[in-house]
């Protein structure tokens, strides 16, 4: 498990609750439907890659995304950006 941890001054979270319920549930329900977003859209690279080569896919979705790194066929955000901003 991985913890992500934000500093706001305290009237940011003054400002914060206003708009929110608890600003700590806010958090992590837009992580969560940040995460859930990335998840499929990596989970529908996997399959398209597998099904054109033949590849079996692992069980379960944490094990797929695991599994499209190991394949090399995607990459985190900071690679790509690397990679847009440094062409061969």
């Amino acid at each position: 498990m991985a913890t992500i941890t934000v500093e706001i001054s305290a009237i940011d979270y003054k400002a914060f609750e206003y708009a929110a319920n608890t600003p700590e549930d806010w958090v992590e329900n837009a992580v969560s439907a940040r995460v859930h977003v990335a998840k499929e859209k990596i989970l529908a690279v996997l399959q398209k890659h597998c099904n054109e080569n033949g590849i079996a896919m692992e069980v379960g979705a944490d094990a797929q995304v695991q599994q499209a790194y190991d394949l090399g066929i995607i990459q985190t955000a900071a690679e790509r950006n690397e990679a847009e901003s440094n062409p061969e």
